[in-house]
């Protein structure tokens, strides 16, 4: 059987964690899945990411598939394949 993969691109803070600027990573069912995965995956990924109770997505992480935000989608549960593209990035502020 072959495992289908999909790309998923870290920013700022989470590239930091990660290391890396890209991964491809075994298509979840959705969103909540790969999250869980990943902090799983990256030791202080979770506690940026998911909120403390790790129930959501902490208010501060910004979530795009294939270019659209997950808060306009279906959030957590926004069904994912291995045609899609999630985009991680942190809520920057400058001065």
């Amino acid at each position: 059987m072959v495992t289908v993969h999909m790309k998923v691109k870290f920013f700022a803070t989470y590239r930091e964690i990660t290391r890396r600027k890209d991964e491809d990573v075994p298509a979840p069912a959705d969103v909540w899945e790969l999250l869980l995965g990943l902090a799983g995956r990256y030791a202080g990924f979770g506690e940026e990411l998911l909120t403390r109770d790790k129930t959501g997505i902490n208010d501060e992480a910004i979530i795009l598939v294939n270019g659209r935000n997950v808060d306009h989608l279906e959030g957590k549960n926004t069904a994912l394949t291995e045609a899609d593209v999630v985009s991680l990035f942190p809520m920057v502020a400058g001065g």
